[in-house]
């Protein structure tokens, strides 16, 4: 299935441009077992002209049927290429970015291209409950590989110390799974789940 790439796109969006539009599907709590809870998801990635991709990934129990039982969670967060940012970046706060991008061709983007051949990412996502994570990882053309650098929990949270994350593209589906060290326990299978793009 060819990805189309919107004209508008600032240049270092490219490797993530896959990404882009709304994705809905199923998944299982867990590693899957018989006894692992079902859950629907709907995940947005989209982008407002500014040099990352916004996510935010709303999901609700299901019964085995896909009938929607409550919502589960919700989560957004900021996707972006791991580079130095510059006097042309926007921040912090309102500071405003240059009218042109820091990256403005697909040569400088090539230039932050890494040793395996794939591009540094950086990832944060916020959740409910307090907790903040800030993933640091690789994407290589239709895969993303993250791991959790920081995670930042408010004093009433719940334990939660680290997480992984692997998302990949096969046949036009985007696969997830998300691992967890949590409430005293080692890292384990969180959920994982299929997505389609939505028209």
């Amino acid at each position: 299935m060819p990805i189309e790439i919107p004209t508008d796109l600032t240049p270092e969006l490219v490797p993530l441009s896959w990404l882009l539009g709304q994705w809905r599907g199923s998944g299982r709590l867990g590693a899957g077992e018989a006894e692992s809870a079902h859950f629907s998801q709907l995940v947005t990635f989209e982008t407002n002209g500014l040099p990352y991709l916004q996510y935010t990934a709303r999901s609700w129990l299901t019964d085995e049927d896909g009938m929607e039982l409550r919502p589960l969670s919700i989560e957004t967060g900021f996707w972006s290429l791991d580079r130095a940012l510059n006097d042309a970046d926007g921040g912090p706060g309102l500071v405003p970015a240059d009218i042109v991008p820091a990256l403005r061709t697909a040569d400088d983007v090539e230039k932050l291209r890494n040793a395996d051949g794939g591009f540094d990412i950086v990832v944060n996502m916020i959740h409910p409950g307090g907790i903040a994570e800030l993933y640091y990882g690789q994407i290589k053309g239709p895969q993303i590989h993250l791991a959790t650098d920081a995670v930042l929990r408010g004093a009433g949270s719940k334990d939660y110390t680290a997480a992984s994350r692997i998302f990949g593209l096969v046949n036009g589906e985007l696969f997830w799974r998300w691992d967890v060290a949590a409430q005293g326990k080692t890292m384990a299978a969180h959920a994982s789940a299929i997505l389609k793009r939505m028209a």
